[in-house]
């Protein structure tokens, strides 16, 4: 498969028409229809974070990314979610396992659908040329459409977090994604007992040093993260606002509605400004992200805090429209239909770990000068030294 990197945007936008045409299919059966999933395949965008020197792989850059994600998510949020989530995993994983195992996982026609959890850990006992894996983990968007599994443990002996890559039969999946919002991803729990992996079917959790691919990967895997979660609320704020948009067309010239209401129009303008201002922030901070990687510098501490800040701000202003949306609709919000699926998948995307209180805390203390010889790692400033 050959990917045109600068046109992942515009097939992401095609796919996610699909993804919309499906949307309510998934938010009722617990996943993403298969078509959605084969488009995925088809316009190469499960590829977009993995290598170039893999056949499959665009290695996008983070503006390109971002509205990649953004395209898909506009149309249905919970495809985005699935793609962004899968995609980290197969991109890090080819960027960061050994050659053996990247030889195994990568020898097909298609990409492996790799998915799975990479915050609560399991254990893992040194065995031999690998380890023995256990544990239980939760929310594994997508795993109903993997290959394999990406899941975060700690070395008993060492303390040290890795993540693991393996089969997904060698799982037991729980199908318990009994939620309000993003039922389409599918995030259900999974147990793993007394399983062997191989040494080279893991890598450090933490790492920024590629065993193949460019600079981007020296953004780990939270640098992605934070582009994948950024993405992800660029799009449904934007379709958010679009839908209230369409609905309120109905009303122009007609006494009391909301197209012909001034207090509306002050409300709208004024949500419009704050998605629009959260939204320039995340591109804003990727853009000198992304020049530092076309030059080969190192990111500051202060990139940093800003993509991490982007991320969250643009997450709870996404909330924010997402509340003003569902008032200003009515009646209409509240029964089954593309408002009332998008306010709950907006809702949902706010309770993940990305955007969490401790992200502004730390990011507030970094931007205010109150943690001098600090770094950052995941989402946690420690000592530099």
């Amino acid at each position: 498969m050959t990917v045109v990197t600068t046109d992942l945007p515009t097939r992401a936008r095609v796919a996610g028409a699909l993804a919309e045409q499906y949307a309510d299919t998934g938010d009722r059966d617990g996943q993403l229809s298969q078509p959605v999933v084969d488009a995925f395949h088809e316009h190469g965008l499960l590829g977009m974070w993995t290598p170039r020197v893999i056949r499959g792989g665009a290695e996008l850059d983070p503006l390109s990314s971002l509205q990649t994600i953004e395209n898909v998510a506009y149309g249905d949020p919970s495809a985005g979610w699935v793609l962004m989530a899968a995609s980290l995993a197969i991109g890090t994983g080819a960027a960061y396992l050994d050659a053996s195992a990247v030889d195994e996982l990568f020898s097909g026609t298609r990409l492996p659908v790799i998915a799975g959890q990479g915050t609560r850990p399991g254990t893992a006992v040194r065995d031999g040329a690998g380890f023995r894996l256990s544990g239980s983990w939760s929310f594994a968007s997508g795993i109903k459409h993997a290959t394999h599994i990406h899941t975060l443990a700690i070395i008993q002996e060492t303390g040290e977090p890795r993540i693991f890559v393996l089969p997904v039969t060698q799982a037991t999946l729980i199908d318990n994604w009994d939620v309000l919002g993003l039922r389409a991803t599918g995030s259900i729990d999974y147990t793993i007992e007394n399983i062997f992996v191989p040494e080279g079917y893991t890598h450090f959790a933490v790492t920024e040093t590629p065993r193949r691919g460019g600079p981007l990967f020296t953004l780990g895997i939270i640098g992605l993260a934070i582009i994948a979660h950024s993405g992800w609320a660029c799009g449904i704020g934007r379709r958010l606002l679009d839908e209230l948009a369409k609905k309120v067309h109905g009303g122009v010239g007609r006494s009391g509605a909301l197209a012909e209401s001034d207090t509306f129009h002050e409300e709208y303008a004024k949500v419009e400004a704050a998605y629009r201002a959260a939204r320039a922030l995340v591109f804003e901070s990727w853009a000198s992200v992304q020049d530092s990687l076309d030059r080969g510098e190192p990111l500051t501490v202060r990139q940093q805090t800003l993509t991490r800040l982007g991320m969250a701000h643009i997450t709870w202003t996404g909330k924010t429209v997402a509340d003003f949306v569902y008032k200003a609709a009515g009646t209409v919000a509240l029964r089954s239909g593309v408002m009332q699926r998008l306010f709950r998948d907006m809702h949902a995307g706010t309770q993940h770990i990305t955007s969490a209180p401790p992200t502004f805390r730390n990011a507030g203390r970094e931007l205010a000068g109150l943690a001098p010889k600090r770094k950052w790692v995941f989402l946690d400033l420690v000592n530099a030294e």
